[in-house]
Order: C-alpha cells, then structure tokens, then sequence
C-alpha cells in the first residue's frame, strides 16, 4: 500500500523517504524533524543535540509553504493530509511531546491510535 503525507495547505509531499519531514519549534529552538509515517508508531527524528522533553508543546508547520499545522478540533492536534491508494484523508497527531495519539479521519468514523487518544474527542 502506498501512503503519500501532504500538507494540508500547500498539498506538497512530506514524505520523500522513509520519514515524513516537518518543521518543528519550541520556545527558541528550531529544527527539521522527522517523523515515523506508520500509524501508530511515534518514532521522532531529531537533528544531534536536540531534545523533545515529555509535556512540551511543539510547533508544527510545512517545510514548503511554512503555514501552521496546527488544527481543531483541539489546540494540542496538528494535521497531515494522507493519500491512500488515491483517496484523501486527514491525519490529525499530538504536538506534545511523549504523547501518543494520532487520528485517521475520513468518511467513516475517525481510527484512533495511541495509548493517549481518549485525552481527546475525535469523531
């Protein structure tokens, strides 16, 4: 199965390799960062020296256009665009840091993955 991220406002490609390839920031910190694109899986990517602490809040946006990721229906949720075999749906994951909860939102009701995703009213 082939699975393309894409921005949601620009619609580029996050994902040319094995990551998907976002702009991250906290406070004064910013990075390219990577993430793991198998749902469910939170493997993050960070460049040597750089350090994600449990309960930060990170800033997302598109390494193309640069537009915020951030997304309702929560402050705390990001979204990714996702083609699967041709269709398009969201992607909506944490921005906090050690918190795992990631939602596939389409036209049936939303799949949640995570050990944290009931912190969060997803459809």
């Amino acid at each position: 199965m082939s699975w393309e991220y894409c921005c949601p406002r620009c619609k580029v490609m996050l994902n040319p390799t094995r990551s998907v390839i976002l702009c991250a920031a906290h406070k004064k910190t910013r990075v390219m960062i990577g993430l793991s694109p198998q749902l469910g899986k939170y493997n993050v990517y960070l460049p040597p020296g750089v350090e994600a602490k449990d309960g930060q809040v990170w800033d997302f946006s598109c390494p193309m256009c640069h537009e915020s990721l951030q997304t309702e229906p929560d402050s705390n949720l990001c979204e990714l665009g996702l083609c699967v075999e041709g269709d398009q749906i969201k992607v909506l994951f944490s921005r906090v840091a050690g918190e795992h909860a990631t939602f596939v939102v389409g036209k049936e009701k939303a799949r949640k993955y995570g050990e944290h995703k009931d912190r969060y009213d997803v459809g």
